[in-house]
C-alpha cells in the first residue's frame, strides 16, 4: 500500500509540473472510487460481501466484475473461463441474498437492466429470471444448493484464493517500484554504515594485537642481542652491535658501518620547557626514529579507487557533500565541479561552475546537500543551490578584506562564518596576508549578522570550525594562537599560544573534548579542551607538509568519521594518514603524479579525497 501512495503522489507530482490541471482533477475523482481497491484482497473481499451485495449496490457490483475482467482479460483461456464463472457465482450470490431480505423487487430490477447481457453471456440464465415470482425458491431443487451456507462459504474461499493468485502473478508497473527500491537502498546504506563501524573497531583490534605482538617480539631480539653483545662470537675479531629500528632490529658489524654516512633525520619536535636534558636526547631519539617510521609508512589497502579529471588546472579544495553523496572540487583556474563517484547514483546535480577567482574555500550545507558556498580570491561568496542548479546568492566581503580564506556552516544553525584577509596570499606567503576579519552571515537573508571582535589589526584567521552544537567557533591565526568564541553571545572566550609559527588548520576531535592544529612548520597537536594548553597527541609531518618548502599558501588535514586517523596534505606525491593515539603509527595513500593540495573524509563511511596539482581528485575506500 505503502508503495502505492508514494506512486500516485509521484504521478500527482508530474502533473502539476507538466500544468496538467484536468488530468489532475480526473486523476484525483478516479482516486475517490478506486473500485480496485489498489489490488488488496481483503479489502475487495468486503466490498462484495460487506458493501455492495447487502446494500442492493448492483450496478456497483457490475461495473467491479467487469473491472476485473478487463484487468484479467491478458490470462490464459483457461483463467478466462474462472473469471467468467466467478462473475455468474456473484451474481446469483446477490439474487438469493434479495430473496432471503425479501427485496425481490431488487431481483426484477436487475433483470430489467441486465437480463439481456446475462443471457448473451450464458444460456443457463433463462431459468432465473422465474425466481422472483416463485413462491418457495429454496424448495426448489434447481436452487436449493444456493441457498445453503456450504456453497456462500465456498464462493467466499474461492474468489479469495482466485484474486491472491491473480494478484501476486500480476507485473508490478515500474513507478510502483521507486519506493521499494528506495526503502532498500535506505536499510543498504544503514546496513553498510553499521559494517563499516564494526570493520573499523575490527580493524583497531586487530592493529593492537599487530603492536603487542611486534614489541614482544622486539624485546625478545634486544634480550638475544644483549647477550651476544657481552658474549662475542668465537674467533670474531669484533663485537656485534645492534641497531634498532622502526618495525625489526637490523645485525651489522661495527666494521661495515664505519665507511657509512649517517642518515639524516627531521626537526627535532619542540621539548616541554619542564624536560631535562636527558628528556630532550631521549625526543631526540624518538624524532630520528618518527623520520624512519614515516620512510616506511605502508601503504594503505585499497577496496576501490575512482580518479575524477575534469578539471584542467591544479586542483585547490574538495569536499563531500553532508550525505557524501556528491563531491565538490575546486581548481586554482576558478571552476567548481560537482560530481558523484558511485555509478549507481543519480547525476542530476553534477554540474561545472566558473567564478573567474582563484577558489580559496568550499563548504557544503551541513543539514542537506543543496547548498554549497564558494570562496574565491577576490572577496565573493557564492552560494550554489544544486537541485536548482543556479547561484542563489551572490555575496562579497568588503574591499579591505578581499581573500575569503576559510567557509563553515553552523551545524544546527543557518549561518555560516567567513575568514577573510586583506591581502591575496600570493604563491605561497601565508606571512604576508594582513589583517583578518571573521563575519557571520545568515543564510535565509544572505546578509550580514556581525563581525566577531579580534582586536585591533590582528593576524590573519587561516582556518575556522564549529563543535557538533554551534555554540563554540575555533580560529587559528597566523600568529600561532587558537581562539575560542561563545557563538550566542558573538564574543571571544579564550584563546591560547599553540604553534611558535602559523597555523594552517584546525578542526575539533571527534568526541568534542579535543581541538587538533596543523602548523605550516608540520607540526601537529591535538589540544586538550577540559584542561586547556594540555597537549594529548602530537606528531611532526614536516617531511610531508612544510609550508616553507611548498608551492601552496595553506596545509590542511582532515579527520575521519570515528575520529581515528588524521589525513594530511603533502608536498610529495603520497599524503600520510596518521593513528592518532594509537599504536600503529600511520600509512600511505596511492601516489598522484604531482603534490596533493587538499584532503576529505566522508562523513559515515573510511573513504577519503585527495585532490592533486596533477589536476585529479581521487576517491579512495579503504579495506
Amino acid at each position: 500500500m505503502e508503495n502505492m501512495v508514494y506512486a500516485e503522489e509521484l504521478v500527482k507530482e508530474f502533473l502539476v509540473f507538466r500544468g496538467f490541471t484536468n488530468t489532475l482533477q480526473a486523476f484525483v475523482k478516479e482516486l475517490g472510487t478506486d473500485i480496485g481497491k489498489g489490488f488488496q484482497v481483503d479489502k475487495i473481499i468486503d466490498l462484495v460481501f460487506s458493501i455492495y451485495i447487502p446494500k442492493f449496490q448492483a450496478e456497483n457490483l457490475i461495473q467491479l466484475l467487469r473491472f476485473f475482467s478487463n484487468c484479467f482479460s491478458s490470462h490464459e483461456t483457461h483463467l478466462i473461463s474462472v473469471i467468467s464463472e466467478l462473475d455468474i457465482s456473484i451474481i446469483q450470490y446477490y439474487i438469493i441474498h434479495a430473496i432471503q431480505a425479501g427485496r425481490k423487487d431488487k431481483v426484477i430490477e436487475l433483470f430489467d437492466i441486465h437480463g439481456t447481457e446475462l443471457l448473451q453471456k450464458d444460456q443457463h440464465w433463462a431459468s432465473w429470471f422465474a425466481i422472483p415470482y416463485i413462491k418457495a425458491p429454496q424448495s426448489e431443487p434447481k436452487f436449493r444448493v444456493y441457498f445453503s451456507k456450504e456453497w456462500s462459504n465456498a464462493l467466499h474461499l474461492s474468489l479469495r484464493n482466485f484474486l491472491t493468485k491473480m494478484f501476486n502473478g500480476t507485473r508490478i508497473p515500474a513507478l510502483m517500484k521507486i519506493s521499494s527500491e528506495r526503502n532498500m537502498v535506505s536499510r543498504l546504506k544503514g546496513d553498510i554504515k553499521q559494517l563499516n563501524f564494526k570493520l573499523a573497531q575490527l580493524q583497531v583490534s586487530l592493529e593492537e594485537k599487530e603492536t603487542q605482538l611486534h614489541h614482544s617480539l622486539l624485546a625478545t631480539e634486544v634480550i638475544v642481542g644483549t647477550d651476544s653483545t657481552s658474549n662475542p662470537l668465537p674467533g670474531s675479531g669484533e663485537p656485534t652491535v645492534f641497531v634498532p629500528a622502526s618495525s625489526h632490529v637490523n645485525c651489522v658489524s661495527a666494521s661495515a658501518q664505519a665507511g657509512e654516512r649517517e642518515p639524516k633525520h627531521s626537526e627535532d619536535i619542540r621539548p616541554d620547557d619542564t624536560q631535562v636534558s636527558t628528556s630532550k636526547i631521549s625526543n631526540h631519539s624518538d624524532t630520528e626514529n618518527d623520520a624512519q617510521r614515516e620512510e616506511e609508512f605502508p601503504e594503505v589497502r585499497v577496496d576501490f579507487q575512482e580518479t575524477f579529471l575534469g578539471h584542467t588546472s591544479p586542483i585547490s579544495r574538495c569536499r563531500f557533500s553532508a550525505t557524501g553523496d556528491n563531491v565538490a572540487s575546486a581548481s586554482v583556474d576558478g571552476t567548481v565541479r560537482i560530481w558523484t563517484y558511485d555509478s549507481s547514483a543519480p547525476t542530476s546535480r553534477n554540474a561545472t561552475i566558473y567564478c573567474g577567482a582563484e577558489i580559496m574555500s568550499l563548504e557544503w550545507e551541513c543539514k542537506s546537500d543543496r547548498l554549497l558556498l564558494i570562496g574565491t580570491a577576490d572577496g565573493g561568496i557564492k552560494a550554489w543551490n544544486v537541485d536548482a542548479k543556479r547561484v542563489v546568492c551572490d555575496l562579497s566581503c568588503t574591499e579591505a578584506f578581499p581573500s575569503v580564506l576559510d567557509l563553515k556552516c553552523s551545524p544546527v544553525e543557518p549561518i555560516f562564518v567567513s575568514a577573510a584577509a586583506s591581502r591575496w596570499p600570493g604563491l605561497s606567503d601565508i606571512g604576508k596576508l594582513g589583517y583578518a576579519s571573521l563575519t557571520v552571515w545568515n543564510m535565509r537573508t544572505w546578509k550580514a549578522m556581525t563581525v566577531l571582535p579580534l582586536g585591533e589589526d590582528p593576524p590573519p584567521i587561516t582556518s575556522v570550525c564549529f563543535n557538533h552544537n554551534g555554540k563554540l567557533l575555533a580560529a587559528a591565526a597566523t600568529d600561532g594562537m587558537i581562539h575560542m568564541f561563545d557563538m550566542s553571545a558573538g564574543l571571544q572566550i579564550t584563546g591560547w599560544p599553540a604553534h611558535d609559527s602559523a597555523i594552517s588548520s584546525v578542526m575539533f576531535g571527534s568526541d568534542e573534548t579535543s581541538i587538533f592544529t596543523l602548523g605550516i612548520d608540520g607540526k601537529i597537536f591535538e589540544w586538550s579542551l577540559q584542561n586547556q594548553g594540555k597537549v594529548l597527541w602530537s606528531s611532526d609531518c614536516s617531511r610531508f607538509c612544510n609550508l616553507r618548502s611548498s608551492s601552496h599558501y595553506k596545509h590542511e588535514m582532515a579527520l575521519d568519521a570515528y575520529g581515528r586517523r588524521l589525513l594530511v596534505t603533502s608536498n610529495s606525491l603520497r599524503a600520510p594518514i596518521y593513528q592518532v593515539r594509537g599504536h600503529a603509527y600511520g600509512m600511505r595513500t596511492l601516489p598522484h603524479s604531482a603534490s596533493i593540495t587538499t584532503v576529505d573524509w566522508h562523513p559515515t563511511s573510511p573513504i577519503f579525497l585527495t585532490g592533486s596539482a596533477d589536476h585529479s581528485v581521487r576517491v579512495t575506500s579503504m579495506v
